[in-house]
């Protein structure tokens, strides 16, 4: 076990669930919790001191960064969004139901073109891939 880190545990369905090595450490969306959970990689591959980095994102399945510093592009199940998670923790709705998110369940970015699966789960018999630009401020 790398880390038991309480901040992964689950409330009740899901902890940890979406991982990715960003900068030097691991970092981890906790479903239950709405979290994301930063833990860096110690000199001897250990894991330091874990450190919720941002709240309230009830039902986060997957995230990745966007390539500016930590900013986050975060995928919500439940309720079916596409979240930009700034570096201080602050987030914003980018696409939700409206725009064609159902059981919104991955996210991955790679340079100006985000792709994002919605999930069978939510989308009946629906399951999709969505392709969106992300533009540079």
């Amino acid at each position: 076990m790398w880390s038991a880190d309480p901040a992964l545990a689950p409330a009740g369905f899901f902890g940890a669930n979406g991982m990715k090595i960003h900068d030097g450490a691991v970092w981890a969306a906790n479903s239950d919790h709405g979290t994301i959970v930063r833990i860096p990689v110690t000199e001897d591959g250990g894991s330091g001191r874990a450190e919720v980095r941002a709240t309230g994102l009830e039902g986060i399945d997957d995230f990745d960064f966007t390539g500016r510093g930590d900013e986050i592009l975060a995928a919500i199940n439940q309720s079916s969004k596409l979240v930009r998670v700034g570096a201080d923790g602050e987030h914003e709705t980018l696409l939700d139901a409206d725009d064609g998110m159902q059981g919104t369940t991955a996210v991955i970015v790679r340079g100006n073109r985000v792709y994002v699966t919605n999930g069978a789960n939510l989308a009946g018999n629906d399951p999709t891939l969505m392709l969106a630009r992300l533009q540079r401020r």
